[in-house]
C-alpha cells in the first residue's frame, strides 16, 4: 500500500476529488489549477456537488498550466436506509442535455433548501440579538450552487463565528433541512450511460464497521459500481487497507482524493488523512476504463 501513495517524485502526484466555487469550494476552477501546480500535482479531478459547471473552465486552465483536469461530478445519493451517500462520476459527458436539465432541477431544489436553512439560522441569530444575514450576502461566496458552507463563510465574514466548523456546530447542523437524493441505482446507471466511471466516495462516512462496509460495497458492485475511493481525508491507514482489500476482492478500481474545499482547517489539496499523497499510478486504470467507455463515433 505504501508504494502506491507515498514515494512518487514531484509531478507524479494527483488529487481525484476537489471542489470549486461552483459548488461548496472557495476557489475558482482556475485557482484550483494554480494550487495544484504549486502543490506539485500533475492531475486533478474537479468533482463539484451536483454540478459540472466548473469542469470546462478547469480543463482550459489546466491546458494553460500543464495540469490534467479530469471531468467529474459528486452526486448525493441514497441507498436503502443510507442517506447522503456520495458517488463520484469520472469522465462522463458533461455536455449531455439530459444531465444538465437534471442538475438544474437539483440546483433549484438546493437553493430552496439553502433559503430555508438560512431562515432558521437568522431566527437563531435574532434570538441572540444579532442582525440577520441576507441571501445575497451568502450568494457572493458561490459561483453557482449555494450550500451550507457558503452560509458559514458569510457568518465568518460577519464575525459571528471564527471557523466553518463552529458555524456548523452552533448553527448549521441544528438548523439543517433534509436534502433530496438520487436513488443509487439510477445514479450509477446515469454515470454509465454518459460514458463515465462511478466511484464510491469516502466510504467510511457511511459506516466504519468492516462487515457492513463489505456488504454495502458488494451490493453496489452488483449495481454496476466501478471503484472505491480508498485513499481519502477520512479513512485511517488501517481503514484504507480494509477498503483496498474489499476493492481487490471485488475487482473494483482504487482511487484517492482529498475532498478539498479550501475552507477546512488542516486540509490540503493532494493529501489525504495523515498527509498521504496520491500517486499518478491510481489514475492510469481509471483513464483506461474511461477510454473504454467512450462511445465510438
Amino acid at each position: 500500500m505504501d508504494v502506491m501513495i507515498q514515494h512518487a517524485p514531484d509531478g507524479n502526484y494527483i488529487d481525484l476529488h476537489v471542489h470549486s466555487s461552483f459548488s461548496d469550494g472557495c476557489l475558482s476552477p482556475q485557482e484550483l489549477v494554480e494550487r495544484a501546480q504549486a502543490q506539485g500535482l500533475c492531475a486533478i479531478a474537479i468533482a463539484d456537488h451536483d454540478s459540472v459547471a466548473g469542469v470546462f473552465p478547469g480543463i482550459a486552465a489546466g491546458e494553460e498550466r500543464g495540469i490534467e483536469v479530469v471531468p467529474a461530478i459528486e452526486l448525493s445519493v441514497e441507498f436503502k436506509a443510507y442517506k447522503d451517500v456520495h458517488l463520484l462520476g469520472y469522465g462522463l459527458d458533461c455536455g449531455d442535455s439530459g444531465l444538465l436539465e437534471r442538475l438544474n432541477q437539483l440546483r433549484e431544489r438546493r437553493a430552496s433548501r439553502s433559503r430555508d436553512i438560512l431562515a432558521a439560522v437568522n431566527e437563531r441569530l435574532a434570538g441572540e440579538g444579532r442582525e440577520e444575514i441576507g441571501f445575497e450576502e451568502v450568494s457572493m461566496h458561490a459561483l453557482e450552487t449555494i450550500g451550507r458552507p457558503h452560509i458559514a463563510r458569510a457568518m465568518i465574514g460577519r464575525g459571528y463565528v471564527d471557523t466553518v466548523e463552529e458555524a456548523f456546530r452552533r448553527y448549521l447542523v441544528p438548523c439543517n433541512v433534509s436534502k433530496r437524493y438520487w436513488p443509487m441505482d439510477d445514479a450509477i446507471a446515469t454515470i454509465r450511460r454518459l460514458g463515465g466511471v462511478s466511484v464510491l466516495a469516502h466510504p467510511t462516512s457511511i459506516s466504519t464497521l468492516r462487515l457492513e462496509l463489505r456488504s454495502i460495497i458488494t451490493e453496489l458492485s452488483g449495481l454496476g459500481l466501478d471503484g472505491v475511493e480508498v485513499f481519502n481525508s477520512m479513512a485511517q491507514p488501517e481503514e484504507a487497507a480494509v477498503l483496498r482489500r474489499i476493492a481487490g476482492d471485488l475487482g473494483l478500481l482504487v482511487t484517492g482524493g482529498s475532498d478539498f474545499h479550501g475552507i477546512e482547517q488542516g486540509q490540503e489539496m493532494g493529501r489525504g488523512r495523515g498527509g498521504i499523497r496520491f500517486e499518478n499510478a491510481l489514475l492510469v486504470p481509471l483513464k483506461a476504463l474511461i477510454e473504454q467507455r467512450r462511445p465510438i463515433v
